[in-house]
């Protein structure tokens, strides 16, 4: 886990077949759980809902979460469908709310489809935080930031920039077509390569739906249809893992750049190889942490998501409630073969 200390401091890093049928999965089929019951007259039963399970990142992310809830003898919870689609989200929201938990922790699949949804949990007093994918904020309480857009975006833009020499063509691999946070990035690396890198041409971007066999075939399909492409940039941890997959055993290999958002476990084979030279991520599990606090704030009173609101984070400390009730956890960090093996997440 990357420690608290290095963060301060370097500030580098599925309704289904029924409401039953999904009960019974929320239940009975979710990934693991914490303290018995909430603390006090405070309804502390928070649940995770990422994008899809499965997800190594969000079994990172969620684990933070966990660590955090139990801390303060919440009631620990993770569910989520197998896909990463916004109609596979909205029925666990809808038997959350039935439920009567105190908070739904989510990544979402798209910024207003889980809209109604959400609109009725929280009628229901169930407080709303998305961390990682927001939603448009009318529909939650406060979104948990793993960093700005914009520095996300400029990382990957200036590592593949500098591994390809400044000049020639790349590709962007991302998850779903509407993805918010991917978008968001995908549409500040545009401006960023327009601006600062003119001999850089951005020549196609292909989704592979946070899916690895969908993404290692996107990546295939890029190398044949872009012959002279120099470069890609996979602002994804499930698609720049497939994709240094398929260039470790091509011939684009070390000749095909990759870079962008990944976990040190997953990338660390493919650093050691050569295939990939550098990429950037934050810590998730500090960010499930700081989301899991951010809904425990929430429930206590301590903010409802106005600028200046503070609140303490357990072992991350002190956070401000910023600019559209955004909480901001860091900056991106870079990884390389020289300090990847400080890692394990």
């Amino acid at each position: 886990m990357l420690p608290s200390t290095s963060r301060r401091t370097k500030r580098l890093i599925a309704l289904g077949a029924g409401v039953v049928a999904v009960a019974l999965a929320v239940t009975g089929c979710s990934s693991g759980s914490g303290s018995s019951g909430g603390s006090g007259d405070k309804n502390y039963k928070i649940t995770f809902l990422p994008k899809n399970l499965g997800n190594p990142y969000f079994d990172t992310s969620d684990k933070g979460g966990k660590t955090a809830v139990e801390s303060f003898k919440g009631t620990y919870n993770e569910v989520g469908p197998s896909t990463a689609t916004a109609d596979a989200q909205v029925s666990y929201i809808n038997t959350l709310t039935q439920q009567q938990v105190g908070a739904i922790v989510l990544s979402a699949n798209d910024p207003t489809a889980l809209g109604s949804a959400l609109t009725q949990a929280k009628s229901a007093g169930v407080k709303i935080v998305t961390f990682d994918s927001d939603t448009d904020a009318k529909y939650r309480d406060v979104f948990v930031n793993q960093a700005t857009a914009d520095g996300i975006a400029k990382v990957q833009v200036d590592t593949i920039a500098k591994e390809i020499g400044d000049s020639g063509e790349v590709a962007i691999l991302s998850a779903a077509a509407n993805a918010t946070n991917q978008n968001a990035w995908i549409e500040l690396m545009k401006k960023d390569l327009a601006k600062d890198h003119p001999n850089i041409k951005l020549v196609d971007t292909v989704y592979g739906n946070d899916d690895d066999q969908t993404s290692f075939d996107k990546t295939a399909a890029l190398l044949q249809t872009h012959p002279n492409l120099k470069g890609i940039i996979s602002p994804t941890t499930v698609g720049i893992a497939a994709a240094a997959r398929y260039l470790s055993t091509s011939d684009a290999k070390g000749k095909v750049k990759l870079t962008g958002l990944g976990t040190p476990n997953q990338m660390r084979e493919y650093v050691k190889n050569g295939t990939v030279d550098e990429f950037a991520l934050w810590n998730p599990e500090d960010l499930g942490y700081l989301a899991a606090f951010t809904a425990k704030a929430l429930i206590d009173g301590k903010i409802t998501g106005k600028k200046g609101d503070t609140f303490e984070a357990g072992k991350l400390g002190k956070f401000t409630v910023g600019d559209n009730a955004t909480v901001l956890l860091g900056d991106p960090f870079v990884f390389d073969k020289d300090n990847i093996d400080k890692f394990n997440f």
